[in-house]
């Protein structure tokens, strides 16, 4: 049997290796795709458009607009003269927050009042507002703490200071956390799209039937059809694991040997859904629709650009049988956070349930399917 799988595994390297055409994307293109994700799937929002509406023109005023500015996320690119002048730059997208400082703004800071001001935040991207708010919220609160100390000066008061501290990800890249999100989408996609269209090639050139004609069994078939793509699935790991590491500093806290295993558990079903589409689709072209259908909802319900818990609860439970959800999970925690088995006992009995009932329930349709 294994000398059987060896020739059909050294047959499809060869066979894919001859194709030109196939080394970009198996070798280049996911780290052309980590580098894209990487950088431009962020969720990081720097150099705020902003334009102030000072009707105070006092010292004070100038100072909190400049408390913004200095911050590092805004940029003042406008100064209206009034509130109206705001609206034609929120509307056409010229800026993004808007402030109406209010005549008498210094005056009430002087008396120790409230100096209430107007901040008005583009909503169209609501992920961006949220985020955008929370700065305006941020940056005022020490812009009244420095206030406050002003007002107390030659005076003892002790005032209550919070000092955050952020573990695994002490800048808040969102590219540290994106990365290995990406890790397992080129996995997805590769080992998916791989074994789909080699299956769909032998058909397309007649080549099938040959095989099924031959003493070869329908399990050394299969065997020796998916292990070359396990193998290429590895190298691809590995391949975007050091690219990330190198580009975006992205750490390995964990087990490699754990993240291998895990890996093993995701490819079952990404092997099975691309042999279940081998024997759905006729063509290579038919195939590579399919597994757009069947890899943009995995994408979408992963948990890997949008948290699951902002789900439906429906779609939240719909989430436990996407294994991309599961893997997804197990590689941020093994890579930002250095988790182990013991963290992730649910998620690896759910995958391996999901990856092997995936496997059989495919193989046994495609060896139906050469019978």
């Amino acid at each position: 049997m294994f000398g059987v799988v060896r020739h059909i595994v050294r047959k499809e390297f060869i066979q894919t290796f001859r194709d030109k055409r196939m080394i970009g994307p198996l070798f280049l293109a996911p780290v052309v795709q980590l580098i894209l994700f990487g950088y431009a799937a962020t969720v990081d929002v720097k150099n705020v458009k902003l334009a102030v509406v000072d009707q105070d023109r006092s010292q004070e005023s100038r100072d909190f607009a400049a408390a913004f500015t200095h911050s590092g996320y805004f940029t003042q690119t406008a100064a209206p003269d009034s509130p109206d002048g705001l609206d034609g730059l929120l509307r056409d997208g010229t800026v993004q927050v808007g402030f109406v400082i209010p005549e008498g703004f210094a005056k009430k800071l002087r008396a120790g009042s409230a100096s209430p001001v107007q901040a008005i935040i583009d909503g169209t991207d609501a992920n961006s507002a949220t985020i955008m708010g929370s700065y305006v919220d941020l940056i005022s609160a020490r812009f009244s703490e420095s206030v406050i100390l002003e007002s107390m000066a030659g005076r003892r008061i002790a005032l209550p200071r919070f000092e955050p501290r952020v573990w695994f990800n002490p800048e808040l890249k969102s590219s540290v956390w994106m990365v290995p999100g990406v890790v397992c989408l080129i996995l997805l996609i590769t080992t998916l799209l791989l074994t789909s269209m080699a299956i769909t090639r032998e058909r397309e050139m007649g080549t099938l039937e040959q095989l099924i004609v031959s003493p070869i069994k329908p399990r050394e078939l299969i065997l020796g059809k998916t292990l070359p793509f396990i193998l290429i699935a590895f190298f691809d790991i590995v391949l975007t694991l050091t690219a990330g590491k190198v580009v975006f500093d992205v750490p390995i806290r964990g087990s490699l040997l754990f993240l291998f295993g895990s890996a093993v558990l995701f490819i079952l079903t990404t092997l099975g859904a691309g042999l279940f589409i081998s024997t759905v689709s006729r063509t290579q072209g038919q195939a590579m629709m399919s597994v757009m259908f069947f890899a943009f909802p995995a994408m979408l319900l992963s948990g890997i650009f949008s948290p699951i818990e902002c789900m439906p609860k429906v779609i939240q439970w719909l989430t436990y049988v996407n294994p991309l959800r599961h893997f997804g999970k197990i590689v941020r925690g093994i890579l930002l956070r250095g988790n182990g088995p013991k963290d992730f006992r649910l998620e690896l009995v759910l995958l391996l349930g999901i990856g092997l009932t995936t496997f059989v329930l495919s193989a046994f349709r495609f060896r139906k399917r050469l019978e």
